[in-house]
């Protein structure tokens, strides 16, 4: 529509014509984006994105290269990787004096709770 370069007071007319006709366009700041499709997982790095808001309807524009993972190398990078659930000392503490069970006990029940200090105060009340 505009060959070449556009001069700064046809930049301006533009972006005066965008907003009176309910229009806002601006750049953000993004670092990763990923999509799941159904057959693969695209990531894009670093992407410019461009958020165009139209009278409450906003549109995202990406622009860069996508890295494509099959879902299958994803599938096994996964079950490769070990979880290991970091339960704290202080955790520990706060279910012993809530349910005044011993530290082994308590444990044992942040493990069985995922960490999750609430459920395993639910589940030894």
């Amino acid at each position: 529509m505009f060959p070449g370069r556009m001069n700064p007071k046809m930049m301006r007319q533009m972006q005066k014509m965008m907003s009176d006709m309910g229009m806002d366009s601006k750049d953000i700041k993004v670092l990763k984006i990923t999509m799941e499709l159904e057959d693969k997982i695209m990531v894009f790095e670093k992407p410019k994105v461009q958020v165009m808001d139209i009278m409450g309807n906003k549109t995202y524009t990406i622009t860069g290269r996508a890295k494509n993972i099959k879902k299958e190398q994803q599938k096994e990078q996964i079950k490769d990787e070990e979880v290991k659930l970091d339960i704290t000392k202080e955790d520990i503490e706060i279910v012993v004096s809530q349910c005044e069970v011993s530290e082994e006990e308590a444990k044992k029940v942040l493990e069985e709770c995922n960490g999750d200090i609430a459920e395993a105060i639910l589940k030894l009340s």
